[in-house]
């Protein structure tokens, strides 16, 4: 089980640190990755991590602003979300993925968390 937290309500220009714990170990067993969802619009890719940690991946819309990263000794996933803008908003999912790759589809993920809201304000 992913449980993701972190979210909360933050002015344009704020920070935010999500975080994703999983229930066994994320140690190079799943690449892990960040979705979101606003409302009204389909789940888009946010960023997504390898295995090993080795591998990064980004959407265009959040490259230079958020930094994904995972602790595998506290079976986290972290996402660091700076210069937060309204378009920002969604409700935000951690998922895990079998592939060995980072993988920016949705059917690519074989676990999802609860998702945690974030809201930016302008």
């Amino acid at each position: 089980q992913l449980q993701a937290s972190g979210g909360g309500l933050v002015q344009a220009g704020g920070s935010l640190r999500l975080s994703c714990t999983a229930s066994k170990r994320t140690s190079r067993s799943y690449t892990m990755g960040w979705f979101r969802q606003a409302p009204g619009k389909e789940r888009e890719f946010v960023a997504a991590i390898s295995r090993t940690g080795g591998s990064t991946s980004y959407a265009d819309s959040v490259k230079g602003r958020f930094t994904i990263s995972r602790d595998d000794a506290k079976n986290t996933v972290s996402l660091r979300m700076n210069t937060l803008k309204p378009e920002d908003t969604a409700v935000y999912y951690c998922a895990a993925s079998l592939l060995r790759m980072v993988a920016g589809n949705p059917s690519e993920y074989d676990y999802w968390g609860q998702g945690t809201q974030v809201t930016v304000s302008s």
